[in-house]
């Protein structure tokens, strides 16, 4: 009989089958991706990723659940290391690109993927909702010392909108050497700065 794993090792084995099918999902897609080929791609029988998730939609909402909270964690990260508002920003807009960059294929799952039901998966609407609260905050902190005024998830959610926007077309090569993604970065924030602002940001 088999020894039975510990907690930790449980969750070990979890985070290598989401490692793995972080990359497939990125290949395949939902439709080409099949429990057999994770299998594979880990070294084990085809029914073992059974025994930790009960099918393909729910490793992917695992696997863009630790996206989400990754993606959330270094935001906060950027947020927690400065103290003025628009330090804040800028640090939590970088992080931003620095993950979107270095985890493009975390990136892809989280925005360009959706699933039926997501209300069914706890973790992902929780590490969801984590990572909307990160691209609310630095706009809060804006609000707070009196650079902008208005509804923060609002203007969270456009910028968010804006530079997801930019990310997309800079993956894609659909930004040129003229307009390239920083300029249009900047270009962005000065507008909604100028939209919403009563002062500018040093």
């Amino acid at each position: 009989m088999p020894r039975a794993l510990s907690p930790a090792e449980v969750e070990s084995f979890r985070a290598r089958l989401c490692d793995a099918a972080t990359k497939l999902f990125a290949e395949q897609g939902q439709a080409g991706f099949t429990m057999r080929q994770l299998a594979a791609a880990v070294g084990v029988s085809s029914m073992t990723p059974y025994r930790y998730f009960k099918d393909k939609d729910d490793i992917l909402a695992a696997v863009r659940a630790r996206a989400f909270d990754a993606f959330a964690a270094r935001l906060e990260q950027a947020f927690a290391t400065h103290d003025s508002a628009a330090a804040r920003g800028s640090a939590v807009g970088d992080a931003y690109v620095d993950f979107a960059r270095s985890n493009p294929e975390a990136y892809r799952l989280m925005f360009d993927f959706t699933q039926a039901h997501e209300q069914d998966y706890p973790d992902l609407v929780r590490a969801t909702a984590r990572a909307r609260a990160t691209m609310t905050a630095y706009v809060r902190a804006l609000i707070d010392e009196g650079f902008i005024t208005g509804d923060a998830q609002l203007i969270g959610t456009v910028m968010w909108a804006a530079l997801h926007g930019a990310m997309v077309l800079d993956f894609a090569g659909h930004l040129t050497a003229d307009y390239d993604f920083e300029r249009v970065r900047q270009e962005l924030f000065r507008l909604v700065v100028a939209g919403y602002g009563t002062k500018e940001p040093a």
